[in-house]
């Protein structure tokens, strides 16, 4: 499933067995909110909870936000009925979380196709153990379902006894690993979370570095980070206006049979004008999410 030109700067999770929190959700201004069966949900709420997202999304009224469900592990007790579930609940995506290997997605997507989920249904892969990392091709391969990666960087972290630095050292394989399988398979990724909420420059850096290695935005655990996460992963008016003077100089110099083509002093192809297209056509989207709540 290729990438398609949607944004994704700011992704939030949302606790599924907090109706309070799934209500707030539908005036925020996050491009996306994944509603959690998983990590922000006590055992003994969890049925509870499939329940609550259920009725949340049946009413409706998240606008074009992408909405994605996260479910349980297959080796858990809630797995296989939150895959059920899902099938019937109408998000864009379902959220498998510790993937380590192709086997686990073919298994999920054959539950939820023997419950009658829609052909188009996404499914998207939690990257967040040792052994992702080193079978990330492998997982990005698994299947044309396959919408992209959400990298957990906190249990990464914790797998390799690595420390929370403000560079991410520990972390830069790991996250080049699963970058790098997930363009070489025309996925999207999602950068990890940021934990400490009282740091806003931190958060901040965080942001710049997932835009600097290639991250298409960044997974949330708090609203008052939107903002913030939504400024660093947009395209600059800057960039915006030179990308589409690369696409008409482009056009330009195309009509007239050239082959060389400079604008701004700068040799444009292929690849940049393809490029160009991208950004537009993100900032296109990102005006269409801004004007409809």
């Amino acid at each position: 499933m290729p990438t398609d030109i949607r944004p994704r700067r700011s992704v939030l999770y949302m606790p599924g067995a907090n109706a309070r929190a799934l209500e707030k959700a539908r005036s925020l201004a996050a491009d996306g909110l994944i509603f959690d069966l998983e990590d922000a949900v006590l055992p003994d709420a969890k049925p509870g909870a499939r329940q609550i997202i259920a009725a949340a999304l049946a009413s409706g009224g998240y606008g074009q936000r992408e909405l994605l469900l996260r479910v349980n592990g297959l080796d858990t007790q809630w797995g296989h009925d939150d895959l059920i579930a899902a099938a019937a609940m109408g998000v864009h995506g379902v959220v498998l979380p510790k993937i380590e290997g192709a086997a686990t997605i073919k298994q999920s997507l054959a539950i939820l196709d023997r419950a009658g989920a829609p052909s188009d249904l996404a499914l998207w892969v939690m990257m967040e153990t040792p052994l992702a990392m080193l079978h990330a091709e492998e997982i990005a391969a698994a299947s044309p379902r396959l919408a992209g990666f959400i990298m957990g960087t906190s249990d990464l972290a914790n797998d390799l006894h690595a420390s929370h630095t403000r560079d991410r050292l520990p972390l830069l394989t790991g996250l080049s690993l699963c970058l790098l399988a997930a363009r070489a398979y025309g996925l999207a990724i999602l950068d990890g979370v940021y934990l400490d909420l009282a740091d806003d420059a931190g958060f901040a850096q965080s942001c710049h570095q997932g835009v600097e290695l290639g991250f298409d935005g960044k997974t949330l655990i708090h609203p008052k980070t939107i903002d913030a996460a939504n400024a660093a992963y947009a395209p600059s008016a800057e960039a915006i206006a030179q990308a589409r003077r690369f696409i008409a100089g482009f056009e330009a110099a195309e009509a007239l049979g050239k082959g060389v083509v400079l604008v701004d002093g700068k040799l444009v192809e292929n690849l940049h004008v393809a490029n160009s297209r991208r950004l537009v056509g993100l900032a296109d989207r990102i005006a269409e999410l801004g004007a409809t709540p």
